[in-house]
């Protein structure tokens, strides 16, 4: 799916004029007798998500009008403009008069983004209304962040009948051709000789092509490394410790970090940041069969610790465990894991905030600023030291789940930070998944923290 501007040179543009409440009634008294008298006549008010076509004397439209509610009901959403883009007819539009510079670019991408619609299985569209990018704003930019992030939904919302390891890797195949990156992967038992011992573990158990894999993409010759690793559980069972019905529905999404860090990589590649980049990515099933890992099993990882497997269910940070030590042997400038972890942080922040970890307080500050920006929400998290003993099992060097139920986001972190040592670090407990539609957010797969990231990088690395 192509999610772009209208071209400047269309024909039968229409002029669209975005009002918030405050400004409409001088907005009316600046208009023609017919054009005041049909707004009028429609009872149309300028709340967010309403729109109005207004037509000309011979029924051709004239303008448009799209609401921007108030400052207070814009504040508690999102992409504003692209509650309206929704309700407008098909059509080419432009802005009458520019949005404050601070909202331009953030509502252009909501326009684009409010265009998607996940159409594999059933014919199915989002908003038609196209837009001519205004002046100011950089349509290769927001085309290209639109385009990860359509990445990123088209990934998640596949079910992993068509979305396994394999598939998982023909999608960082295919974005590696696109931009000139290397890709390389190491598959079933080449795990184990290549030293990713819990990758294979936990994957062990799918079917011989649905095999554990781990997928390793660089690119870039130059400038600070960066080092981007996602989950990619593609379907999550639970294992041995099997989930329950009412929480195995929606496990198709457990691979949403590996397809939020691919939609992000995409970003930073079309938009030829002056960096190393390098995404690490293992893509496993967590199944049940003969071959399954067990509860009271003792793994050894990558880097020589020990792990208690306490839930088979708590499988995510094992084979991100892997892929940060492999990481961490690079010594890149900053690695950044992003992972569908734990329900825990949904308990805690919901679906809508990106929950992250760091301990680094610049790191923090720039990503505050950034996803305040880009309005792309983010909380962050503690690595809370005194929760460390909650994570060494005596039996092991440490424990996958921790029992008692307390501070589970918390505690995983804690666990991957054990495997991520010498850099920068930070690690994003997301969702992957909106429970509900949204002005530019469709019920179904979405992006969590990967914008916030891309808009704070230039600060975070000294682009």
């Amino acid at each position: 799916m192509s999610l772009k501007f209208a071209s400047s040179d269309s024909s039968n543009v229409i002029p669209l004029h975005v009002i918030d409440s405050d400004g409409f009634d001088a907005w009316c008294d600046r208009q023609s007798d017919p054009t005041r008298a049909f707004v009028a006549a429609t009872g149309f008010t300028p709340a967010l998500g309403k729109s109005l076509l207004v037509p000309d004397a011979s029924g051709k439209p004239l303008l448009a009008i799209a609401g921007f509610g108030t400052a207070a009901t814009r504040a508690r959403g999102r992409f504003a403009l692209a509650a309206a883009a929704a309700t407008l007819p098909e059509g080419t539009y432009a802005l009458a008069a520019p949005l404050p510079a601070s909202d331009l670019e953030t509502e252009c991408l909501g326009w684009l983004l409010a265009t998607y619609a996940f159409d594999r299985y059933k014919d199915r569209s989002g908003a038609k209304a196209a837009l001519i990018c205004p002046n100011g704003v950089d349509a290769e930019k927001i085309e290209s962040i639109a385009a990860g992030e359509a990445l990123t939904r088209d990934l998640i919302n596949t079910p992993a009948s068509d979305m396994g390891p394999q598939e998982l890797e023909d999608a960082a195949k295919s974005l590696a051709q696109a931009h000139g990156a290397r890709c390389t992967v190491t598959t079933g038992d080449a795990l184990l000789t290549d030293n990713f011992p819990m990758i294979h573990t936990v994957g062990r158990a799918a079917a011989p092509h649905r095999a554990p894999r781990l997928i390793d993409m660089s690119w870039g010759q130059s400038g600070p490394k960066l080092t981007l690793v996602g989950k990619g559980v593609c379907f999550d069972t639970g294992g041995l410790n099997l989930k329950p019905g009412g929480s195995i529905g929606l496990m198709k999404k457990d691979m949403g970090g590996a397809a939020t860090v691919l939609g992000l990589a995409h970003m930073i590649m079309a938009l030829n940041l002056p960096l190393q980049l390098r995404v690490l990515i293992p893509a496993v099933e967590n199944a049940v069969s003969g071959d399954s890992f067990r509860p009271g099993d003792i793994l050894t990882s990558r880097k020589g610790l020990t792990v208690e497997i306490n839930n088979t269910d708590a499988e995510g940070r094992l084979v991100l465990a892997d892929a940060l030590a492999l990481g961490s042997e690079d010594s890149p400038d900053l690695m950044i894991s992003m992972a569908t972890l734990t329900g825990a942080a949904r308990v805690a922040v919901g679906p809508d905030l990106s929950p992250y970890y760091t301990d680094d307080a610049a790191f923090a500050a720039a990503l505050d600023h950034s996803a305040s920006a880009v309005s792309d929400p983010v909380w962050r998290m503690p690595f809370w030291e005194p929760y460390e003993k909650m994570i060494e099992p005596g039996i092991a060097d440490l424990d996958n789940a921790p029992s008692g139920g307390f501070a589970g986001s918390i505690t995983a972190a804690l666990f991957l930070r054990r495997f991520a040592t010498g850099q920068r670090y930070a690690h994003f407990d997301i969702y992957g998944w909106n429970p509900s539609a949204a002005p530019a957010r469709p019920k179904g797969g979405v992006g969590m923290g990967a914008r916030a990231i891309l808009a704070a990088l230039p600060q975070m690395l000294d682009l």
